[in-house]
């Protein structure tokens, strides 16, 4: 049930449209065409078997499980309280 202005289902609607917004950003960053057959931040070789499954592989494993530790957040308030509105 809504409550105030939202009409019926509008918090599934901003749930949906943020699962929406995640698996696209994640498409977006997902490489793409030729992999590269060395690590492009630390050199090492990309063995054969990544670069196969992974295609457009530029990261080593060691390389992108530390990238992988950091995400990066972007994202909306998609909330809207009245205290983000009134700042």
């Amino acid at each position: 049930m809504a409550s105030g202005w939202a009409p019926d289902g509008a918090v599934q609607d901003q749930i949906d449209d943020t699962v929406t917004d995640g698996v696209m950003r994640a498409r977006a960053r997902m490489p793409t065409g030729e992999g590269e057959t060395h690590c492009l931040e630390c050199g090492d070789e990309i063995p054969e078997a990544r670069r196969r499954v992974i295609s457009g592989v530029r990261t080593c494993i060691s390389c992108q499980t530390a990238r992988d530790r950091h995400p990066v957040n972007i994202g909306f308030n998609r909330r809207g309280s009245k205290d983000s509105q009134l700042k």
